[in-house]
């Protein structure tokens, strides 16, 4: 499954913009919740969603130079720059980059995976459901179950499984069944914690247990 550079920006701006709106009524304590990112709140993610936004390929190479190439340090100073003291302000300013198609040396479907995998990172704490277009979801999917975890995929965590969206009953791999949504496919592969009623099969606890994992899908390799 494809989609052009137009359709793929179409969507990422789409999903920074519906999340600016998720986001926009969030009470102070809310701002400091435990992501799914291990050891960032809601307002880190947002900052680093500001930050990859804005962030380039020559910045972006810049960036890793200053950090020593450490990927850790490059997205925690990433952070710092664009974090605000009033959460608000950092809303705003992805608002403002929302319509940037700016992106470092990497595939562009990494910006779908980074678009709905950080969404669901601060979504699900929050109690929001995210809204994905299917398409998004899937494209962003296969990404991750063709890359390597050691840079921002999931392959190995699928190594043995044979997936099945619950809802177009599209199936990618071989072995053990693990049948879930779409995208709580997407966060397991990515790493992210799902709830293990959400997944079905003999294979759900494989695919459940492999969380946590890097937390940020955005560049190779990643957090």
């Amino acid at each position: 499954m494809r989609a052009s550079a137009a359709a793929v920006w179409q969507e990422v701006h789409s999903e920074r913009r519906r999340l600016v709106a998720d986001l926009a009524g969030l009470r102070d304590d809310e701002w400091r919740r435990p992501s799914l990112c291990p050891g960032w709140d809601v307002h880190d993610v947002l900052a680093h969603l500001v930050d990859t936004a804005r962030t380039g390929r020559v910045v972006f190479v810049r960036d890793l130079l200053v950090a020593r190439m450490d990927f850790d340090r490059a997205n925690a100073n990433g952070i710092a720059r664009h974090k605000r003291q009033d959460p608000r302000e950092t809303l705003e300013a992805l608002r403002e980059a929302a319509d940037l198609t700016r992106t470092p040396p990497a595939r562009l479907v990494t910006r779908l995976v980074e678009a709905i995998v950080h969404g669901e990172d601060v979504r699900r704490p929050l109690g929001i459901t995210g809204r994905y277009a299917e398409h998004a979801i899937v494209l962003a999917l296969v990404h991750q179950l063709r890359t390597p975890v050691s840079f921002g995929g999931g392959r190995e965590r699928a190594a043995g499984l044979r997936l099945t969206d619950r809802g177009t009953g599209a199936a990618w791999g071989r072995g053990k069944d693990v049948e879930g949504d779409a995208v709580d496919l997407l966060l397991a592969v990515s790493g992210r914690p799902v709830d293990r009623q959400r997944l079905a099969g003999d294979g759900a606890p494989d695919l459940a247990g492999t969380a946590p994992g890097p937390s940020a899908p955005d560049t190779a390799p990643p957090r």
